[in-house]
């Protein structure tokens, strides 16, 4: 539609492979003329007297005699033409070509259709790509607003998939907790700065109000449909296994799974990076605290799933490293 160009979309029944190099413009040789006139054209005797066009000579070499063009119409925009060759003189009846023609309205429905599809599952990759570009722009935001935490959103995201995959969750139940990972703080946004940026020690009241970022968060994610089936961790991965986390209360198997696991994730990073009021803890100080902290803080079933994922991933990193140096 935007050169006026018919490229030959595919071809079957010829010893050259040259066609599929030609481009056709409308009205110029038979598919041409069947492209514009929104008719199908017989052409006899190819070669003898006939107009020149682009492939003719091809037509030609290949004893071509006889092309039969039918245009593909659907919804009243021309798709294409399909065309019928013959090497030796042929004449069709009505039928015939009342048939060709049933066939062509089909096929042109199909190509339609299918063309239909691959626009939206575009427009629609498109639109997922967005949505993540605005998620990630999200976490760039929080982490450069409260500086303690710069870059540990990407981390615990990662390490979230990865356990994810480890599990056994299904794929679509990843996609929602990946974007759960990376907004996992986004109620902080509702948190006054001088509570978020203290240096020290919060009050108890302070504590209060820190607190409801989980709940900020929810409000936020009830409001974007699109983002709702993320909202488990964002929501709840503070609440604790034995009952005495926030901001509810649950216990038990009553936490969202996805919470459950990035609960661990999340203090395992905290302790194992440098923070301002912290440096990083040693790997063995982190396993042992999140050993000893099984069955109060944390699912006890995930702990050890957790911790054997972790030495995996550290034994694979030492190898790396040795065939480095």
């Amino acid at each position: 539609p935007v050169t006026n160009l018919l490229d030959f979309g595919a071809v079957n029944g010829f010893q050259s492979s040259k066609f599929r190099v030609y481009h056709v413009k409308l009205g110029e040789g038979p598919a041409g003329q069947a492209a514009l006139r929104r008719e199908i054209i017989t052409q006899n005797n190819l070669g003898a007297g006939t107009p020149p066009f682009a492939h003719l000579n091809l037509l030609c070499e290949e004893n071509i005699n006889t092309c039969i063009s039918s245009p593909l119409i659907s919804k009243g925009e021309l798709k294409g033409v399909l065309e019928i060759y013959f090497r030796s003189l042929t004449k069709v009846d009505p039928d015939w070509l009342d048939f060709l023609e049933t066939l062509s309205g089909q096929a042109a429905i199909a190509i339609d259709n299918m063309s239909l599809f691959n626009n939206l599952q575009r427009s629609h990759n498109e639109l997922a790509l967005a949505y993540d570009a605005t998620l990630q722009g999200w976490m760039h935001a929080l982490d450069l607003r409260d500086h303690e935490t710069e870059g540990h959103t990407q981390r615990v995201t990662n390490l979230l998939v990865h356990m994810a995959h480890k599990l056994g969750v299904e794929p679509e139940k990843i996609v929602h907790m990946r974007r759960g990972a990376i907004l996992h703080d986004i109620g902080k946004i509702g948190i006054p700065d001088q509570i978020l940026l203290k240096p020290g020690p919060l009050s108890p009241e302070e504590w209060e109000e820190m607190k409801k970022h989980a709940t900020y968060s929810r409000d936020l994610l009830l409001s974007i449909p699109y983002l709702t089936p993320a909202m488990d961790i964002p929501y709840c991965h503070h609440e604790k296994w034995d009952g005495t986390g926030y901001p509810r209360g649950l216990k038990g198997e009553s936490i969202p799974l996805a919470a459950r696991i990035f609960a661990l994730i999340d203090v395992w990073d905290a302790l194992t990076n440098d923070r301002p009021y912290h440096p990083a803890f040693p790997v063995d100080y982190a396993r042992h605290y999140i050993l000893e902290q099984a069955g109060k803080q944390f699912d006890p079933k995930l702990v050890g799933a957790f911790l054997d994922m972790v030495r995996q991933d550290l034994e694979g990193q030492t190898s790396l490293e040795q065939d480095a140096g």
